[in-house]
C-alpha cells in the first residue's frame, strides 16, 4: 500500500525508519494537534492502519508521525536486542526530535505501552491517548504468565525461546533481557498518573489481549476523561474497515477536542 521511501533518524547508533507528513517542528502551528503513530510487538509501520489512518489525519492538513523502532521493519537492529527500555526511548527520540507543539498518541497493542510510557514521560506535550486493544506490562502479565515450565526454562537457561507467529513463519525470539527488564516498566500495578483524556478500543473477540486487560487499564487510569469501547465482534487487530473508520473518527474527534482546549 505504501509507495513512498521512509526517511532515516540516528538514535544511539541506530537508524529509526520514519515517515512524515507536517511542517519542520520549527514552523508548526502551536494550536493545531499532531498525531504519532506508536506500532505494536513485530509489527511495522506500513501497516493498514497506519497507513490510512496517516492518509486521513493528512487529509486535514495537520501533522502525522509513523516510525519502526529498533529491530523492526524498516529501522536497524536485531529484534533480539529490542527491550520494552529501548523501544520506549526511540518513541521518546522520534517525539522529541521530529514533532513539535501538541500531540495526540496512537498506540496499537504494545504501542498502547509507549503511548503511556511517552504520555508519563512528556506530559507537557502530550494531551491525548488513542488506544487500540492496548497491552501495557504485557511481556510479565499476558507472556511471561501463560508460558509452560518449559517455555520458562528455555527463557531462563538459553536466554530465549522462539514464538511461533501467525505473521511470521520463522517465528520471533523472546528473550530473557525482553522478560526481565520489561517488568521495570509495568503499569498496572498501581494508579496511573495521567490526566488527558484516553480513548480505548478493544475487540471482543481478541485472543492475543483480552478484552478485560484493557478494562483494568482505564480503570487504573488516574484521568476521568476516559471513554473505553469494546467492539463485540472485533479481533485483535481491529482491522477490517468498520474498524479503521471508528478508528480514524475516534482520533480526529480527539484531536479537536484537544485543539479547541488550545485555543
Amino acid at each position: 500500500m505504501e509507495t513512498t521511501a521512509p526517511h532515516f533518524f540516528d538514535h544511539d547508533g541506530v537508524p529509526l525508519a520514519y515517515r512524515r507528513s507536517s511542517a519542520s517542528p520549527a514552523h508548526a502551528d502551536p494550536h493545531h494537534a499532531s498525531v504519532v503513530w506508536l506500532g505494536g510487538f513485530h509489527s511495522d509501520m506500513l501497516g493498514e492502519k497506519a497507513t490510512l489512518l496517516h492518509h486521513a489525519v493528512h487529509a486535514t492538513g495537520r501533522g502525522f508521525i509513523r516510525f519502526d523502532y529498533l529491530g523492526h521493519g524498516e529501522s536497524g537492529g536485531a529484534f533480539a536486542d529490542g527491550t520494552i527500555g529501548r523501544w520506549r526511548s526511540d518513541a521518546l527520540a522520534i517525539i522529541d526530535n521530529l514533532t513539535a507543539g501538541p500531540l495526540v498518541l496512537v498506540g496499537s497493542s504494545m504501542g498502547g505501552w509507549m503511548a503511556l510510557l511517552a504520555a508519563l514521560a512528556r506530559p507537557e506535550r502530550v494531551k491525548a491517548l488513542v488506544l487500540l486493544a492496548p497491552a501495557p506490562d504485557f511481556t510479565d502479565k499476558l507472556m511471561w504468565a501463560s508460558f509452560d515450565d518449559s517455555q520458562k526454562r528455555q527463557i531462563m537457561e538459553r536466554g530465549f525461546w522462539t514464538r511461533p507467529s501467525p505473521y511470521d513463519p520463522a517465528g520471533y525470539p523472546i528473550t530473557k533481557m525482553l522478560i526481565e527488564e520489561g517488568r521495570d516498566w509495568n503499569l498496572l500495578d498501581a494508579e496511573i498518573p495521567l490526566d488527558i483524556p484516553v480513548r480505548i478500543l478493544h475487540g471482543g473477540l481478541d485472543i492475543d489481549v483480552p478484552w478485560t486487560h484493557s478494562l483494568d487499564l482505564a480503570d487504573k487510569l488516574r484521568t476521568r476523561d476516559v471513554v473505553w469501547s469494546l467492539i463485540k465482534d472485533g479481533d485483535h487487530r481491529l482491522s477490517r474497515p468498520q474498524d479503521i473508520s471508528r478508528m480514524i473518527a475516534t482520533v480526529l474527534a480527539t484531536v479537536e477536542q484537544v485543539e479547541a482546549k488550545q485555543t
